[in-house]
């Protein structure tokens, strides 16, 4: 194809999703001069877009939410209104880099070339009949990697031999939230169940980061978050369980902690995207095609933990995967940053 200067792009979620997409964005910006793009995301991750210097516009949708009530979507004038905007612009390619249905469905309202994941690639392969420019990408690699190659095969060069680059401008973020330094953040929040670390090992490592001079941080999102947060917080001397903050917020903080110890979670890939050390917690889930991407991450899975037994803990999957496991894992990222 003739090199594009504005494109569309369709992801909507996870956090963790939409995050894995920046750095084909970067590839993009760097092999054709002048790219642009706009983005199709969920409205609860319409920030994240807006953190990468090639984005101009965000188009949010509501899928979650409009699919509890239809009626009360087409009556808002929301959905007739989402139809407008897509539509407006002329676009030189759009690309699904979601790979389901009801993605490829949102393309149909947009004006230009599609393109996404062929049958044998997408996670949903009838949405590769909607597309006009169906790309192989090889499953089996991490999703950054499947995207970069989306982007690459769809707009026209070469995908770089080097990591995938975020470009996310730290300075851009609030700071100084957090008073107390240094400190370590504990991303505890996940919406599986089987994916919490159990809270008396949350609760034992605090104490453990405390004695090596670090304050925790705590932030939260919901209120069984915070009530977890507040636990955490009461079982050691240096802690502080934050106020309920946006995103970009979250982000902040994120950016001056020395490190972070996170579950399987959106923060997670956040904390990567801004090139924080972590220690990536993997229990029911595999750290391996959706890992953290980044310098500086660790993924701990069960598989790593040593065998024998352990008291009981819930949920009782983690319980190999003991506060002085996740400790020497962590202390390294302390001690070099």
């Amino acid at each position: 194809m003739n090199q594009p200067t504005r494109v569309l792009i369709v992801k909507t979620s996870s956090m963790g999703d939409v995050i894995h997409t920046l750095p084909a964005l970067t590839d993009a910006a760097n092999a054709i001069p002048g790219i642009r793009f706009d983005w199709v995301v969920e409205e609860g991750f319409a920030e994240i877009p807006t953190w990468h210097p090639a984005v101009d516009k965000v188009i949010p949708v509501a899928i979650r939410r409009w699919r509890k009530s239809l009626l009360q979507t087409w009556k808002s004038g929301e959905w007739k209104q989402f139809k407008r905007i897509i539509g407006a612009q002329k676009y030189d390619a759009i690309i699904d880099a979601q790979g389901l249905l009801k993605s490829a469905l949102l393309l149909r309202y947009a004006q230009g070339l599609r393109y996404g994941l062929d049958k044998d690639s997408a996670r949903e392969p009838m949405a590769s009949r909607l597309y006009q420019f169906p790309q192989k990408v090889e499953c089996n690699q991490h999703a950054v990697e499947r995207v970069r190659q989306l982007f690459a095969k769809s707009l026209g060069y070469t995908v770089p031999e080097t990591p995938g680059q975020f470009l996310l401008n730290k300075e851009q973020f609030p700071s100084q939230i957090v008073q107390q330094k240094p400190y370590a953040v504990f991303l505890h929040g996940t919406t599986w169940a089987t994916k919490h670390w159990p809270e008396n090992y949350w609760c034992s490592l605090a104490q453990k980061v405390n004695q090596a001079g670090l304050h925790v941080v705590l932030p939260w999102g919901s209120e069984k978050e915070r009530i977890r947060a507040e636990l955490i917080a009461s079982s050691c001397a240096n802690a502080t369980v934050l106020p309920k903050l946006k995103l970009a917020e979250v982000a902040g903080v994120i950016c001056e902690a020395k490190a972070a110890v996170a579950v399987d979670t959106g923060l997670g890939h956040l904390t990567a995207a801004l090139e924080t050390p972590a220690v990536s917690l993997y229990g029911p889930t595999s750290p391996v095609k959706v890992g953290a991407y980044g310098t500086g991450q660790k993924h701990l899975t069960l598989e790593q933990c040593p065998a024998g037994e352990f008291p009981a803990t819930e949920p009782e999957i983690f319980a190999p995967m003991t506060p002085e496991v996740v400790w020497r894992a962590f202390e390294p990222l302390i001690e070099t940053h």
